[in-house]
């Protein structure tokens, strides 16, 4: 093995091994700033803050049985950063026609797993549109990595980074990928069975609750594998490969963080709620029958610790699979179903379990991992994430931020994206359908802003013991 190979981690490997046609494994995020920047100056703050992440000059190199991170000797940043124009008005609809484009086309594997397209005539600004493939990192920090291009004023001082530093991600991958290679997957779902246990080792009653978190693991994966499958509904059909990207107008977040309060909730299922609301309509448009039992969604679950330094890249998440109450029409009574759904998963252990189920899928085959993902997918109709941004508007390269919005990837035979996005005081609602899929992305945009104002409405209106049983 050359020297300048490091070892791919198997979860970051399980990551690069989902990758189809139908769906490539990239995290595509689009900035739209207040005004045009400077190509020159948007380059210095990539080689000042984005390339000091090895990775992003590491192409992946992949021997079937193991993947590793080898240094691109012919990389150059021109390869990755191209500086394109909107054809016609140069609107939103536009944009959205570049991104499901880009959206739908694989990385190139020859080099560095990411792409960035400056388009310097979006509706009298720019935008920057970003594709980052999902083996590099995980949606919480390929966030935090952008929002580290950012600053709080126009005018920052930059420096020009010398030569190519190693970081400590690239150590600690090595690190952890050198112990990866001494344990067997025995010893490896042991090491991943101390992620449960290790917040109840300082209990006083330990013994027992080491009993009840080992009960509750279990019973968390053995649900996991006895999930009937999603109902059969438009949400679920034979994927094309070609991708659909929208985004709405953002909500007020003052409006949505009152209603949560009124309600007793909070952000999260107030919003969780809205989407549910949005896929009801969808289903009510086309005259759909609506399932009995809902649907289901995956949601990300970051493992993370939050103050884990920013250098640390890969991917440490795991998955919930989150019952979305379609079948509820009275806004207060989905809204108390999706707290309730809520709650009960957050007492669960289904995103360690199937990290774990991850990191052994990485280290087994590849038809092993194929057929246990095919087995999942088919217990979801959409992947779904909310991520929290800053409250502050942000500048990049002397412009500002004014609309920032990410699509995450799916995965297996899940054609379905949805994203929700804090930032500066507004909610950012996305999403990405495949083609074959008959949903129209703009309509569950107006759908999501109809739910919310729905929900926020009986909320506010004081509707006679809703909100006071909700709360009891």
């Amino acid at each position: 093995m050359s020297p300048k190979q490091t070892p791919m981690s198997s979860v970051d490997r399980a990551w690069l091994r989902m990758d189809t046609p139908e769906n490539p494994m990239m995290i595509c995020g689009v900035l739209a700033l207040e005004r045009p920047v400077s190509i020159q100056r948007l380059k210095r703050t990539l080689e000042e803050r984005f390339l000091r992440f090895q990775r992003f000059r590491q192409r992946v190199v992949d021997h079937g049985d193991r993947a590793y991170w080898q240094e691109d000797p012919l990389f150059h940043i021109d390869n990755h950063l191209h500086r394109i124009a909107l054809p016609g008005k140069a609107d939103k609809a536009e944009l959205q026609k570049l991104v499901s484009d880009l959206n739908s086309s694989s990385l190139d594997f020859r080099r560095p797993l990411w792409q960035m397209h400056y388009i310097d005539n979006y509706e009298g600004g720019a935008a920057l549109l970003v594709r980052i493939h999902h083996c590099i990192a995980d949606g919480i920090s390929l966030v935090r990595v952008m929002l580290s291009l950012t600053d709080k004023t126009p005018e920052p001082t930059l420096k020009r980074v010398a030569g190519k530093p190693e970081t400590r991600a690239g150590n600690a991958s090595r690190g952890r990928s050198t112990l990866h290679r001494l344990v067997d997957s025995a010893q490896v779902a042991a090491q991943q069975a101390r992620l449960f246990i290790d917040s109840v080792r300082q209990e006083p009653n330990y013994p027992l609750k080491l009993a009840t978190t080992a009960s509750g693991v279990a019973m968390d994966l053995l649900k996991l594998g006895l999930a009937p499958f999603e109902p059969r509904t438009g949400l679920k059909s034979p994927l094309c490969g070609r991708k659909q990207v929208a985004w709405a107008e953002p909500l007020d977040f003052a409006e949505v963080k009152a209603c949560a309060r009124a309600l007793g909730g909070t952000v999260n299922d107030v919003l969780m709620c809205a989407t549910t609301g949005a896929l009801q309509r969808h289903f009510a448009a086309n005259r759909e029958p609506v399932p009995e039992c809902g649907i289901r969604v995956a949601v990300p679950f970051n493992l993370r610790p939050l103050n884990q330094p920013i250098d640390t890249l890969g991917n440490e998440f795991g998955l919930v699979l989150v019952n979305l109450p379609v079948e509820v029409k009275d806004p207060i009574m989905c809204f108390r179903q999706v707290q309730e759904n809520m709650n009960r998963l957050k007492r669960s252990y289904q995103a360690q379990v199937t990290y774990s189920l991850l990191d052994l899928f990485g280290r087994g085959p590849d038809s092993l991992e194929r057929r246990a993902l095919d087995l999942l997918s088919n217990k979801a109709s959409a992947v779904l994430t909310n991520v929290p941004g800053p409250r502050d508007a942000l500048y990049l390269a002397g412009s500002k931020v004014t609309q920032p919005m990410f699509w995450v990837p799916q995965s297996g035979s899940i054609g379905i994206g949805l994203s929700i996005f804090s930032y500066a005081g507004t909610v950012q609602f996305g999403i990405t359908v495949d083609r074959a899929i008959h949903a129209y992305p703009n309509a569950v945009m107006d759908y999501f802003h109809d739910s919310f104002a729905a929900l926020s409405h009986a909320a506010l209106a004081g509707r006679p013991g809703a909100v006071k049983q909700l709360a009891g």
